[in-house]
């Protein structure tokens, strides 16, 4: 038996994930919090075991709830789509706006993985994918993008990549793989329950997202971006990010001595 769970699972990119995984031949665990909408996916999913679990990973309670699923529940596969977006500039976030967004994207991600490795490990396979987005990258950008400020989005979904990174590195030859999937804008509900009008803009579909991500598992990507085709770009950027760490010495850089 091979067991997914997917978190934010009720829409948008977690339901895709669902949709397919079911066809692939495993069962689920589908958490959100709409209890409608994950009973009416789980229906639709007749041919696979669909648990259907009503949590909100904003909340000590639901991460808890849902970690303590990861431990004890042979899950295969863990999918950490579950996300908020909340953008805005830093000085009108509301703190606790700012903290549900990091429970969501940075705390729930790190406790469901956390849960969830011993068990993988210990049987010698297992998946964890975690859902980001390009805006991960966006932090040289000159200016917020036109739908206002992102500060601390972007910064959860950076923490996200390097994080599968290092974990993926920290997991190397346990036969557990981690890998981050960082779509741009995917047509989803996502934004308009920001209030954002998206719908002008070029999109990709969800089922394209997921197809990307489990394309990018079997090639062995740790990061998947499955909008950008020139795949060394993203090379280019990890190359740099070792270069300058490596490039580091215990002595003063020459240009913050005083003159």
């Amino acid at each position: 038996m091979r067991l997914a769970l997917v978190t934010g699972a009720s829409s948008g990119i977690g339901k895709a994930f669902a949709e397919r995984l079911a066809a692939d031949g495993y069962d689920l665990i589908v958490v959100g919090r709409r209890r409608e909408r994950l009973e009416e996916l789980a229906a639709s999913l007749a041919d696979s075991a669909v648990q259907v679990v009503v949590a909100d990973l904003a909340t000590a309670g639901g991460i808890e709830a849902v970690a303590e699923l990861c431990a004890t529940q042979p899950v295969s596969m863990l999918v950490n789509n579950a996300g908020v977006a909340h953008y805005m500039p830093l000085v009108d976030l509301p703190a606790p706006t700012a903290a549900e967004l990091l429970s969501v994207k940075v705390v729930a991600p790190t406790m469901l993985t956390r849960a969830a490795l011993g068990g993988m490990i210990a049987r010698g396979s297992g998946t964890v994918i975690n859902v980001a987005g390009m805006i991960a990258f966006s932090g040289p950008a000159p200016a917020p993008a036109p739908q206002g400020g992102r500060t601390v989005y972007a910064g959860t979904l950076a923490y996200s990549v390097t994080m599968s990174q290092t974990l993926a590195a920290e997991v190397a030859g346990t036969g557990v793989g981690v890998h981050v999937v960082c779509p741009g804008i995917v047509a989803t509900e996502f934004h308009e329950v920001q209030g954002m009008d998206l719908s002008s803009l070029p999109r990709m579909s969800a089922q394209d997202v997921v197809t990307a991500a489990l394309a990018g598992v079997e090639r062995g990507e740790v990061v998947i971006a499955p909008g950008v085709e020139d795949g060394s770009l993203l090379q280019s950027v990890f190359d740099a990010e070792l270069a300058a760490f490596h490039g580091q010495s215990p002595q003063l850089a020459s240009r913050y001595r005083a003159s």
